[in-house]
């Protein structure tokens, strides 16, 4: 009985990922227009959720986001303008992945920049490295020293 219900739970558990949150009565009668609609959704972030697209929340807020997309499509609007819309209404917070623009164009560059900045940085203390080490030289060997190096090396020799 117990194996079976461990069987059960992962039964569940794998089939978890394939349910989304669209709810049966939120379908367009539309085949294209429901899949511009999900295709929207999964570009909008849920203002509850925050890291997860309208598409895949459950949250009651997506869900009339989902329903407001839909309204839209059915009025006429198109892609951009649906968009255009829900930014003007909730801000480019509402956008998963912002639109490059002057005002989001740190957060556009801010990696790249760092990435390159961590690479020079890397790059000149290799440099200097390389260079210090080609300026400093041993010191001499003193005589005790000589003398216990070649007695270690014809040991070495002998063992051969």
């Amino acid at each position: 009985m117990r194996r079976m219900w461990l069987v059960i739970v992962a039964l569940m558990l794998l089939a978890a990922p394939a349910v989304r949150a669209v709810q049966p009565d939120e379908i367009m009668a539309n085949p294209a227009n429901e899949a511009r609609a999900r295709e929207l959704s999964r570009e909008l972030r849920c203002m509850v959720c925050q890291n997860q697209s309208i598409d895949d929340s459950e949250a009651p807020l997506a869900r009339d986001l989902r329903l407001l997309v839909r309204e839209r499509i059915a009025a006429g609007d198109s892609n951009s303008q649906v968009l255009d819309f829900l930014v003007a209404r909730y801000g480019e917070f509402v956008l998963l992945k912002p639109r490059f623009e002057r005002q989001t164009l740190l957060l556009w560059l801010l990696a790249p920049l760092l990435l390159a900045g961590g690479g020079l940085a890397l790059w000149l203390q290799i440099r200097r490295r390389a260079q210090n080490g080609a300026d400093v030289q041993a010191p001499p060997l003193t005589a005790d020293e000589e003398a216990r190096l070649a007695a270690l090396m014809s040991e070495d020799a002998k063992s051969r």
